[in-house]
């Protein structure tokens, strides 16, 4: 009897954090604050990482390498885009969530008026390049020329459309400030069931619709993504919960604009560091040909799938440290880190013996050639031995930006990945002749170290002192 009461006490906070509700987690249960918080977030991130998954799995049926090989080109420059837009949305979280608890609302929404403004401004220089340079950018990472006309047409959607992601992003970064992931989630649950469904309608040129090949796959993509930004803005716009957007707080106000550029000039330099650094690894990839490129990228996306939920626990202990510091209870703050840290370590840990022993399986779901299997194999297999370092590791690294403090992860993203990744992937696989094989045990081994640094830095308690 006492274990149904228990499930069914389960189901009722389950059903509410799906649901979803603002609320103020400075009091409280924090097992209870990191559940509500974590699910949605975790769902969330679960469908950002679909939407790559699902793109690379109608796009493999083409049984074009040529066309996997334009379509991670892509994603890896696009990887640009998220690190602003992540960059920008870590601020506008840690801004946001620190005013929901100091139980200032108003300053709540103009925090998040002008971070939409910022991003606003971001995504149009974007657009800018994407439309004349789209060809040159693929060439610059180097796309051979059958590769460049198979899917330069790709490339040129998804940078002119960036604005999707930078807009889905940050406002899904602002509701997680104000306590309310739910509304998060259900953007991306639109966004992937439109991108599902136009998919293979628009690759395969299914009924009335012509066929445009890897072409198709992005203009599905910004189709999704734009519903759900349109989602985002109904509830942004109403007249309930922390977040009320009212006609006195549409304005400029450039001091807020100033904090929120000087904390996400941080976390954009995090993720552009790392993000470069994934840059190179792509380069170096890419030197042994399409088939070890196709193998890469798809494993890559896979893992994808399974980090992202992560970084929704990630993103739970951000909101919570945020939150608790504008609250003036630090130490509250830091356990809820080391909690949800933990919980992740835990999830992570069980994907990685999932990988260890059906990788292969998973990659033949997406590819039959041989080669593309062998090199995503060796991917999963390899790169799931970093998890349960990984695991813990970013939870901390949100933690740091959650409490305004962009400075620390920047660091160690650009003594961890540039002054050891980059090199130790060059000289694994170019100098002692591993191949692609040397790049990926490079992204382990790295991953594990900051993982490790992070830990030791979150235990000084320096965060706890940081103004915004």
């Amino acid at each position: 009897m006492q274990l149904l009461r228990k499930a069914s006490s389960l189901f009722q906070l389950f059903k509410q954090a799906i649901l979803g509700t603002e609320q103020n987690f400075t009091e409280g249960s924090i097992n209870r604050a990191i559940f509500l918080l974590s699910i949605p977030m975790i769902l969330e991130m679960a469908m950002e990482s679909l939407l790559a998954v699902v793109d690379i799995f109608f796009i493999s049926r083409l049984n074009n390498n040529d066309a996997v090989t334009a379509v991670g080109l892509t994603e890896s420059v696009i990887a640009i885009v998220y690190s602003l837009a992540m960059g920008l949305g870590m601020a506008a979280t840690a801004m946001v969530a620190r005013r929901v608890g100091e139980q200032d609302k108003p300053g709540a929404a103009v925090a998040a008026v002008n971070a939409l403004y910022i991003g606003f401004v971001i995504s149009i220089l974007i657009s800018l390049v994407g439309l004349f340079f789209y060809k040159q950018i693929l060439h610059l990472m180097g796309a051979s020329a059958s590769v460049i006309e198979v899917g330069s047409g790709y490339t040129w959607w998804m940078l002119t459309g960036n604005f999707t992601i930078v807009a889905l992003f940050l406002v899904n970064a602002i509701f997680r400030g104000a306590g309310n992931a739910a509304i998060a989630m259900h953007s991306l649950w639109i966004a992937n069931i439109l991108n599902m469904i136009l998919d293979p309608i628009l690759i395969f040129g299914w009924g009335p619709f012509p066929e445009m090949g890897v072409e198709g796959a992005a203009v599905a993509t910004n189709i999704g993504r734009g519903a759900g930004v349109l989602y985002q803005v109904y509830f942004l716009m109403q007249k309930k919960g922390v977040i009320q957007i009212r006609r006195e707080h549409v304005k400029l106000d450039m001091d807020v604009i100033k904090r929120l550029l000087k904390v996400s000039a941080g976390n954009v330099g995090q993720f552009l560091i790392s993000t470069a650094s994934w840059l190179f690894l792509a380069r170096i990839v890419v030197l042994f040909g399409s088939t070890a490129f196709a193998g890469y990228q798809i494993a890559i996306r896979v893992i994808i799938f399974t980090i992202l939920p992560s970084w929704g626990m990630a993103n739970a202990a951000a909101t919570l440290v945020g939150q608790n510091l504008g609250a003036n209870q630090p130490e509250r703050a830091e356990a809820s880190v080391w909690k949800a840290g933990f919980l992740n370590m835990v999830f992570l840990g069980l994907v990685s013996i999932v990988f260890y022993f059906v990788s292969e399986p998973i990659m033949r779901i997406f590819s039959a050639d041989p080669g593309v299997v062998y090199y995503g194999t060796q991917c999963l297999r390899i790169v799931a031995f970093g998890y349960v370092f990984y695991g813990y590791g970013m939870v901390i690294v949100q933690a740091f930006n959650g409490a305004g403090d962009s400075r620390t992860p920047t660091i160690l993203n650009l003594c961890c990945y540039w002054f050891f990744q980059v090199p130790l992937a060059y000289i694994l696989a170019m100098q002692l002749e591993f191949g692609a094989l040397g790049t990926f045990w490079a992204i382990a081994i790295a991953e594990s170290v900051i993982a490790v640094v992070a830990i030791l830095l979150f235990r000084r308690g320096t965060w706890k002192t940081v103004k915004i």
